[in-house]
């Protein structure tokens, strides 16, 4: 993981950014979203609540006094840039790090940077812990005594709620800061700097924007600048693409904005359409047995920030609901791979949540599990709770024993094969009812010509 060093001007990027942002390095540049993140606290936009005059984070920060905190909002309220500036504006070393990416031994090596540093340059450092929810218990915990003894400053990012997702242990060493998605205005007077900044943003190249084209952008961007700076950028390149002077110059429209964001991609946002889009095409690539389908989709959520619970939790009833007895094992695979992930946590728990994912989808599949408990429960609606047969109920009692209970029952391990032939378990209602008919798919295949011995009264061979 490559560590930001703390600047000695917020305002001045490194040599390093500097040459990246010109394109002097031979490659593209970083996205506009990435080029124009504020540096300064007067740059960052919405979350009056938070840093307006006299506010308690805003005072913290100008004050140099920040303690370790937790900054819960949705995608894009600026919870990474909040960090970026925090550790511009106190002049602590930044260092980020991933929940999804990262694991505990680059922790340790982080660590004993920050140790380091704080010892021979009385130097502070700032850890950006992103995703910090997606840690488990153990490896949340392994922040405790480094936060306790001022060896960083813990800045964590989430879109759960802390009370659920962090650790009472180590909430209980931080405060809790909730962002807001970015109003309207907000997003427009990003916007509107980004085209004047000739810096970092788009005012070297003279464009002009439609008020209607602002607003077009900030309400596709629901709340979240990221969103909001990829769909300008996108729109000043169709614009680019669009004209025949090569000169500077132009006006981004309504229309233009239209375009671009219907030509987005990988769009995905966890409580809309798209999430069931994709957790739907997730389960049918794996009941169409198309593993290389199912491990994109897969990435695609775990990417997207989705649980990776829940999507573990959606394989397991699959196992049962898909696969059935077409092959045993699949359930096993899936309550494996949920207590594997339980126990490692991200991102190494990724291993046995693909691991069971290619599993389902490339075994055969059976949905005679669900086939046959739905015409058992619709034979209970229709008939009731139909009285068992006497020689199947207990006889608990002298007086049930009277009346017959338990009588005539035949014990199967008494008899060839350990099956009685000729005996009936249903009610008298229902007697040669097939709820459960296996498939040719998988061990239910064998399953399903063992049955039919069964049910036909033939003796079965002897089996081991």
């Amino acid at each position: 993981m490559a560590r930001r060093p703390g600047r000695t001007s917020p305002t001045q990027p490194t040599l390093l950014e500097a040459a990246q942002r010109s394109g002097k390095l031979g490659g593209p540049p970083p996205p506009l979203a990435d080029r124009v993140r504020p540096v300064r606290l007067d740059e960052v936009v919405g979350q009056e609540h938070l840093l307006g005059p006299g506010k308690l984070l805003a005072n913290a920060i100008a004050d140099d006094r920040v303690s370790s905190m937790i900054l819960w909002g949705p995608p894009g309220s600026g919870k990474t840039t909040l960090a970026h500036v925090i550790s511009a504006v106190t002049r602590s070393v930044f260092v980020p790090f991933s929940a999804v990416l990262g694991g505990v031994a680059e922790l340790r090596e982080i660590i004993a940077g920050a140790r380091e540093r704080r010892a021979y340059q009385g130097q502070r450092t700032t850890l950006f812990v992103d995703e910090i929810h997606r840690f488990n218990k153990s490896q949340q915990d392994a922040f405790l005594p480094h936060v306790e003894n001022g060896t960083v400053t813990l800045v964590g990012a989430t879109t759960e709620n802390p009370s659920f997702s962090v650790n009472a242990a180590l909430l209980s060493r931080c405060q809790v800061f909730r962002l807001e998605s970015l109003e309207s205005d907000a997003l427009i007077g990003l916007l509107e700097r980004t085209l004047r900044d000739p810096e970092r943003g788009l005012g070297d190249l003279e464009l002009a924007a439609e008020p209607d084209a602002l607003r077009a952008i900030a309400a596709g961007a629901r709340g979240d600048a990221r969103r909001a700076l990829n769909l300008l950028e996108r729109s000043v390149e169709l614009l680019s693409q669009d004209a025949d002077d090569p000169e500077p110059g132009g006006t981004i429209t309504a229309e233009l904005v239209e375009r671009a964001a219907e030509e987005r991609t990988l769009l995905y946002d966890k409580s809309g359409d798209e999430h069931y889009n994709v957790i739907s095409a997730f389960i049918k690539s794996m009941r169409g047995s198309d593993p290389d389908a199912a491990v994109y989709y897969l990435m695609r959520m775990l990417e997207a920030g989705d649980d990776p619970l829940f999507l573990l939790r959606r394989m397991i009833i699959f196992a049962s609901e898909d696969v059935g007895n077409a092959d045993p094992r699949a359930l096993d695979v899936a309550v494996n791979a949920d207590l594997a992930f339980r126990r490692v946590g991200l991102p190494e728990g990724i291993y046995p949540i693909a691991h069971a994912c290619l599993y389902l989808a490339s075994c055969p599949k059976s949905g005679a599990v669900g086939a046959a408990f739905t015409a058992a429960r619709e034979a209970i609606s229709h008939q009731g709770a139909l009285p068992v047969p006497k020689h199947l109920r207990n006889p608990v009692s002298e007086v049930t024993r009277g009346e017959g209970w338990g009588d005539g029952y035949r014990y199967p391990h008494d008899f060839e094969g350990n099956v009685v032939p000729g005996e009936e378990y249903l009610p008298e209602a229902l007697r040669g009812a097939q709820f459960y008919r296996p498939t040719e798919q998988g061990l239910e295949k064998s399953i399903g010509e063992r049955l039919a011995r069964l049910r036909t009264g033939r003796k079965p061979p002897n089996e081991s």
